[in-house]
């Protein structure tokens, strides 16, 4: 069983920068790929990013490029979203996600989700 903790969420102005962090339980954190969703008010949960265990490759929703990066530290079992230029749209719950190694990275297909960090993006 691995469990997922993010943290990092908030409310931030449009045009700001926020990092979201997501802490693994997992013994052997290398066993998994790691991503990021989000999900906002009435919608469904939308794939923003992920990362392989070895941070070989990385994979990003087309709204997010170029604004958006994901990275992890394997030493801290601990996968990040840095987020920039940050928009009302971003507005959202953003999951952490894990998945076994012998998946992909996209689509992602996780294993294992966190309970949720909020960021809200004023106007």
């Amino acid at each position: 069983q691995v469990q997922l903790v993010e943290s990092g969420g908030g409310l931030v102005e449009a045009g700001g920068s926020l990092t979201v962090s997501c802490v693994a339980s997992a013994y052997v954190f290398t066993n998994y790929h790691t991503a990021w969703f989000r999900q906002a008010p009435g919608k469904e949960r939308q794939f923003v990013a992920s990362i392989t265990w070895s941070s070989s490759s990385v994979y990003y929703e087309e709204s997010v490029k170029g604004r958006f990066t994901i990275s992890r530290d394997n030493a801290k079992n601990t996968v990040y979203l840095h987020m920039n230029n940050l928009q009302p749209e971003d507005t959202a719950t953003y999951y952490c996600a894990a998945a076994l190694r012998g998946s992909g990275i996209f689509p992602f297909r996780p294993n294992y989700w966190g309970q949720g960090t909020q960021v809200t993006v004023s106007s």
